[in-house]
């Protein structure tokens, strides 16, 4: 078996605070919650946000086990870069930094020429960049 274009991706995240987490992604950024569920305290029983668009072939997954909950250890080279093709909006970026975001610098400064960095309440980085991607 192979895995073709059409192969959904999910990218999953330990986080904090969850409530912290939906206000910086679905706030700030202005994803759509794609599903929820409550953890309801015993081992095991994780606390699970979806985010993404609903058409999209992705979608972000942050987690929380309350009974043993997993410290997030991202590097500054864990970025979630989304492409825009165009300038970063001003407000934009305002409006992460209100819901908990806080502007950073990048490691590599390759993204601060090409966009902007910021870091989410757990302190993975998002990249918005002014460039355009395409794999094909």
């Amino acid at each position: 078996m192979s895995i073709d274009g059409q192969a959904h991706i999910r990218i999953a995240r330990p986080t904090r605070d969850m409530a912290a987490a939906e206000r910086f992604w679905v706030g700030g950024l202005g994803l759509d919650v794609l599903f929820r569920k409550e953890g309801d305290g015993t081992p095991g029983s994780h606390s699970l946000l979806m985010v993404g668009r609903p058409t999209a072939g992705w979608h972000l997954e942050l987690v929380h086990d309350p009974a043993q909950p997993v410290d997030p250890r991202p590097t500054p080279e864990d970025l979630l870069v989304i492409y825009l093709g165009k300038e970063v909006p001003a407000e934009l970026v305002e409006r992460l930094e209100r819901h908990g975001g806080a502007r950073v610098a990048a490691h590599n400064p390759y993204w601060d020429e090409w966009g902007v960095t910021l870091q989410d309440p757990d302190g993975y980085r998002l990249v918005l960049s002014t460039r355009s991607w395409s794999n094909s």
